[in-house]
Parts: structure tokens; C-alpha cells; sequence
């Protein structure tokens, strides 16, 4: 194939010895199944092998296992997936590498604005994972309740996902550019009961305060008790 159905060049092919490292060509090889065409056909064919082969090759761990791998019985629109299973994405996401070399390597390269740099292993986010989780816990933070999560991007907000994720509890993602009236809808109809929050973040050169927006928001939330705040710009806060 020259062009794509919908028009345009091809404008990269991977070469035979990127096709052969990759891991797709691995999971076929392994499958024995020949070209890309036959994994359409029995990925669309049939789902239990092949959501079945892809948890397995990807290494997704339950603590309990899943009954069935697909239910449709009340709609395709209903459709459930790995009835029956506990998991947690932390587990698998972070807490198995530990003790083994994955722990050593980059889980976060990140640049910032104003060009700071800062990486931090599967290790180093594992351990202030564990550090936040537990703060969330101290606070009365339990399994099902609603966290706030009104972050720019900065390391710390895969911290504090993680955090509430393995407690248990409810991610509220919330876009850093919300004003009050936008951050207090949405903690109000969630009954949160925590907000992570920073003191501002830099945006085109400029400061932009964020934990002013968010005191002003939950003012309106009578549910929220307990506001966490990243230093980040290191500007006045109350």
C-alpha cells in the first residue's frame, strides 16, 4: 500500500529489524500467527483468545481472576469486561517492579516551562506514591470518596493519581484552567472529600495562581475537608 485509503503518503516504514524487535511481531510469532491481516481476523473473531493473550503478554496481575473475559448479555452497549476481577493499576503500574531492575529505571521524564528537568525512577515514584497514599489515609481519606485533582503537569500529579488509586479512592481530574464557579460544580456533584492542589504554575512566562482558585471553589463545597498543597512557584498562599 502506497497511500492511506483516505488519501496521503506513507510517511515512515519501519524497517524488517524494527518489525522483528517489535513487540507486536513478538505476541504474533508466539501465537504463530503469520501476518497482520490473520491477527485482524481472530482479534476480531475471537475476543476471549485474544483479550486473554493480551493480559497475559502484557503481564496484567488480579488479585482476583476474572470469571469471563467479556459479557454482552445485557447489550453490546453494556458490555462488561473481566467480570468478577480485583485489580489495582498501581499494583501493575508500579508496586511489581519493585525489588526487580525496573525499579532503577526512568518511570518520569519531565520538562518544565521554565526549563527545569527532572526524572524520577519507578522506585523514587513508588515511594512518594506510597507517602502521599498514606498522608490521604491519615486524613480520613477512605476507599470510594472523591479526590480533587487540580494540577498543572508536573510530576506530581502522577503522584497524587496514584496515591488516591491505591487507596481506593475516586479520581477527580480537574483542568488547570478552571475558574471557581467550574472547580465547585464539579467538587459539589462529586461530594468530594479532598482537593490536591499547587500554589501556581508558570504559564507563557507568567504565574498563574492556582490554590486562590481552588480556596475560592471550595468555599461553595461543604463536603470537602482537607486541601493538599504542592509548593511548587514558591508564592504567597494562605
Amino acid at each position: 500500500m502506497e497511500k492511506f485509503e483516505f488519501g496521503g503518503k506513507i510517511a515512515w516504514r519501519p524497517t524488517p529489524q524494527q518489525i522483528e524487535q517489535s513487540r507486536l511481531k513478538r505476541f504474533m510469532t508466539r501465537h504463530g500467527i503469520a501476518t497482520l491481516d490473520e491477527l485482524m481476523r481472530r482479534s476480531t473473531g475471537d475476543l476471549d483468545w485474544f483479550w486473554n493473550a493480551v493480559l497475559e503478554d502484557l503481564g496484567i496481575e488480579f488479585y482476583e481472576p476474572y470469571a469471563q473475559i467479556l459479557d454482552t448479555s445485557r447489550g453490546i452497549q453494556w458490555a462488561r469486561w473481566c467480570v468478577g476481577g480485583k485489580m489495582n493499576i498501581v499494583q501493575n503500574c508500579l508496586d511489581k517492579w519493585i525489588g526487580t531492575p525496573v525499579e532503577n529505571r526512568p518511570a518520569i521524564h519531565w520538562e518544565g516551562e521554565h526549563g527545569a528537568t527532572r526524572i524520577l525512577s519507578y522506585g523514587e515514584l513508588y515511594r512518594e506514591v506510597n507517602r502521599l497514599a498514606n498522608a490521604l489515609r491519615a486524613l480520613g481519606v477512605n476507599k470510594g470518596d472523591v479526590v480533587g485533582l487540580y494540577m498543572p503537569m508536573v510530576p506530581e500529579i502522577a503522584i497524587g493519581l496514584f496515591a488516591i488509586v491505591k487507596i481506593g479512592a475516586i479520581v477527580l481530574p480537574l483542568f488547570s484552567g478552571y475558574g471557581a464557579d467550574a472547580l465547585s460544580t464539579r467538587l459539589a456533584d462529586a461530594d468530594a472529600k479532598a482537593l490536591l492542589t499547587c500554589d501556581g504554575f508558570y504559564r507563557r512566562g507568567q504565574i498563574v495562581g492556582m490554590k486562590e482558585m481552588g480556596d475560592a471553589a471550595i468555599a461553595k463545597v461543604p463536603s470537602l475537608r482537607h486541601t493538599i498543597v504542592l509548593r511548587y512557584v514558591g508564592i504567597g498562599i494562605p
